[in-house]
């Protein structure tokens, strides 16, 4: 008896589990097109992977959405190494955190939130950033304090 309740309640999960693996799939998707649409400088393609409201949050404090950059031909090539997707319990919205690599800057981290839409999945906000080991933390933190201290006078 126990053995045919194991069997139910796996069948009876199976849809949910091949639900979150297409959705994950068509979220890899859709974050692979953004990082190639970037580095080809393809602006068309990019903004157009983002709902209506997004956010795009770069490494700079100031930086909000690239299309200036584009409009000059300049691009930016991030190569995914490592990729989470998480998925609500409602299905139209998802999170996720990457491991990139980028060859001027090393490894650096993206992370948002997608949001399914009647076009399919869309990015509601990416965050670039570049992690810091925690070793390096403090000299790094004030550094960039004495940037910014600088800058204001």
């Amino acid at each position: 008896m126990r053995k045919l309740f194991v069997v139910f309640l796996m069948l009876w999960c199976w849809p949910a589990v091949g639900a979150d693996n297409d959705a994950a799939a068509a979220i890899g998707e859709v974050l692979d097109a953004f990082h190639d649409a970037s580095s080809r400088a393809d602006g068309d393609l990019y903004f157009s992977l983002f709902a209506e409201d997004a956010v795009f949050i770069g490494t700079d404090a100031t930086e909000r959405f690239a299309e200036p950059y584009f409009s000059e031909g300049h691009g930016w090539t991030y190569t995914k190494t490592e990729r989470n997707v998480d998925l609500a319990v409602s299905g139209e919205t998802a999170w996720f955190d990457e491991m990139l690599w980028n060859e001027k800057y090393g490894t650096c981290r993206g992370t948002g939130v997608l949001v399914l839409t009647e076009e399919g999945w869309r990015i509601a906000q990416y965050h670039l950033t570049f992690p810091i080991p925690n070793d390096l933390s403090a000299d790094f933190t004030s550094r960039i304090k004495e940037f910014e201290a600088n800058k204001s006078r």
